[in-house]
């Protein structure tokens, strides 16, 4: 007798095989077709694993901590949805243990003396700055081969990925660990891709969907959590807001180096006295973050011009986006519908309406 398991197995593989060949044909090139072959490989995976976390919860061998987690997890998918507006599916409410530490690494690339990062175009997805893969070898494989034409590149492993609805994302070992703050910003940012993604536009739709988790975490810590876990919240996020201004700051710096047009030699050197002048300035910053240090890891391998990329794509466009929200008075919902309508415009459209939001929200 086939499990409910067995049966979400086998519809699952059927239609897998049916999304391969809807996405095959619509990719030129070998190299394309290996691309996309690893990404329906990868989404198989991950349901072929998944169990509905309310079988996990009643599982005898599943550990405690885990369970403990995983009911956190429900509450906050709770609240998603009945106070954050988000949508009210199936995501969040499988699990699936991948035994490996990240979902997929994402793969930045940029020229050696340039802040713009490569784009690549997929079907569904767009034209995205990253490409990302379900195992970390044939991301360093692919970030070897951008090294070898001259670009910088840079490989970060991601806990979480957004199928943007097509599918139901479950939640994963890869992120259950984390402490249960960071769980629910995490999943208020994946739901958020649910609710708009502009095609082609990655830099707005991760902001967008940043300022919907920070502002999510801000109500759900507020109304659930405790005063530890509020100072949790605030400490963090000022670290990762004063971490992405300094980014940008450097960011620009090294932009408008690379607008001299100096001879290589000079660039090279002026380049690596401001990346050596970020990770100082970071040192210092960081002392006042009460021991957060999770960006250590990230100055550890040396930061070049794609790992400066990768932090804008997320951050770039914050600042417009809380203006945004302040505009609308905090009311999720028509911050939702505004986004949706800058969605709808041509890319030079919404960013300069993007642009054209007044300080403070004001109309």
């Amino acid at each position: 007798m086939l499990t409910t398991t067995d049966i979400h197995s086998l519809f699952t593989i059927h239609y897998s095989r049916l999304l391969a060949a809807a996405l095959l044909p619509l990719v030129g090139g070998c190299a394309n077709i290996g691309y996309y072959w690893q990404s329906v490989s990868g989404q198989l995976d991950i349901w072929r694993r998944e169990r509905p976390v309310a079988e996990v919860l009643a599982d005898p061998a599943a550990a405690p901590a885990l369970k403990e987690k995983l009911a956190r997890v429900l509450e906050i998918r709770a609240y998603a949805s009945r106070e954050l507006g988000l949508p009210d599916n199936r995501s969040y409410r499988r699990y699936a243990d991948l035994e490996r530490p990240f979902v997929v690494w994402n793969v930045f690339a940029a020229p050696e003396f340039s802040v713009e990062p490569l784009r690549w175009c997929l079907a569904f997805a767009g034209c995205i700055n990253y490409r990302g893969y379900f195992e970390r070898a044939a991301a360093e494989q692919f970030a070897a081969e951008l090294a070898r034409q001259g670009h910088e590149v840079y490989v970060g492993g991601v806990p979480a990925y957004s199928t943007l609805g097509w599918f139901d994302d479950p939640v994963l070992n890869t992120f259950i660990h984390y402490p249960v703050v960071e769980i629910a910003r995490l999943v208020f940012h994946e739901l958020a891709h649910q609710v708009a993604y502009a095609k082609d536009d990655t830099a707005f739709n991760e902001s967008f969907a940043t300022v919907v988790e920070q502002e999510g975490v801000r109500r759900w810590v507020a109304r659930a959590g405790d005063a530890r876990q509020l100072e949790e919240f605030e400490r963090n996020r000022r670290a990762r807001r004063e971490f992405a201004q300094l980014v940008q700051k450097y960011r620009g710096r090294l932009e408008a180096l690379y607008r001299t047009r100096l001879a290589p030699e000079a660039m090279r050197e002026r380049k690596s006295t401001l990346l050596g002048a970020l990770e100082a300035e970071y040192r210092a910053l960081k002392a006042g973050w009460g021991g957060v240090d999770w960006y250590d890891r990230w100055f550890a391998q040396q930061p070049n011009n794609a790992q400066l990329a990768s932090v804008g794509l997320y951050t770039q466009l914050v600042p417009a986006f809380e203006v945004l929200l302040l505009r609308e008075r905090g009311d999720l919902g028509r911050f939702y519908a505004a986004v949706k309508e800058l969605v709808a415009l041509p890319k030079e459209q919404r960013d300069a309406r993007l642009q054209a939001l007044p300080p403070g929200g004001g109309k």
